[in-house]
């Protein structure tokens, strides 16, 4: 690579990031981790089985999701799906894709779900609570049999 070429990349780069950083909720003041906080604690996650379109998830007692109010990130081979146990017998089971721009939503902060690429916030129904996103989460009806949760994609 030439010099020249080498110093028009660099300076290409330099741009995107200076952009980034100024436009808020893309790194500045508004950004899910600035100033305005309340991002959440990271998700603990826990590994679901799948057979055909059911992910079944073990819940144990040493499960986080052994208890009302207890969340999880869920992975799976269908993908990633936010868990949250809203009763004795009731779960929530949401997709874990920000409907914004496709980011994982991973973390929680003890009322709502947030995404960490731009911030939006949703409940443990998955509506939008705070955007830029504007859609809620799929919600997949789910089923506890003893210990395993499992729930239809």
């Amino acid at each position: 690579m030439k010099r020249r070429d080498f110093c028009v990349h660099a300076c290409q780069a330099m741009s995107v990031i200076a952009v980034g950083a100024a436009l808020p909720g893309c790194g500045g003041g508004d950004s899910p981790t600035g100033p305005s906080g309340s991002s959440g604690a990271a998700l603990p996650t826990v590994s679901g089985a799948v057979t055909n379109r059911t992910v079944s998830v073990n819940v144990d007692a040493a499960s986080p999701l052994a208890t009302v109010g207890g969340t999880a990130l869920v992975q799976s081979g269908l993908g990633n799906f936010l868990v949250a146990r809203i009763s004795q017998e009731a779960f929530s089971a949401l997709t874990a894709v920000c409907t914004h721009e496709g980011c994982t939503v991973d973390s929680f902060n003890g009322q709502l779900y947030t995404c960490p690429c731009h911030g939006s916030k949703y409940t443990t129904a998955g509506g939008v609570a705070n955007g830029p996103a504007n859609r809620s989460l799929t919600v997949f009806p789910s089923t506890l049999t003893g210990t395993t949760l499992t729930f239809t994609v």
